[in-house]
């Protein structure tokens, strides 16, 4: 009777905000991932994501990354270290905190966001002008012939 009344979806609400950590938490976490869910969490990188699983949603919806606060609301995929990215993504079932047989060689570089398309993003310095100049207003246009 309860089901068919909607009172499981209201439990479920309040677990879904006991487990986020209260009110207050729930409606942040609703605000900077546009969906409220519980889950395991299953590790944290060195950069202060976290991972969770959840095997009750459905495949390919069950695991999902809470990036970590100190991006704010500046948050993307490339944010995501190589070997996590393939247990997101489903090429591995072992979480890279629980896989043993991962190489790390020395030669191996960090991993690095993506920084295309912010005002980081990798400009290189060129000696050649331009072929095509912006237009300047207050300069004469040029008489054509």
């Amino acid at each position: 009777m309860a089901r068919y009344v909607g009172l499981d979806k209201l439990g479920k609400l309040f677990g879904y905000i006991r487990d986020n950590g209260g009110i207050r938490a729930s409606l942040y976490k609703l605000y900077r991932m546009d969906e409220m869910k519980t889950g395991r969490q299953v590790g944290q990188d060195k950069y202060g994501n976290k991972y969770f699983e959840d095997p009750s949603q459905f495949y390919g919806r069950n695991r999902w990354v809470e990036f970590a606060p100190h991006f704010n609301m500046e948050y993307d995929a490339s944010q995501i270290p190589a070997d996590w990215y393939g247990w997101m993504h489903y090429k591995t079932d072992l979480p890279p905190n629980r896989d043993g047989s991962r190489a790390h060689y020395p030669w191996m570089e960090d991993h690095s966001a993506n920084l295309s398309g912010t005002k980081n993003a990798y400009m290189p310095f060129s000696t050649t002008r331009p072929k095509v100049e912006a237009w300047d207003p207050k300069k004469p246009a040029a008489k054509l012939d």
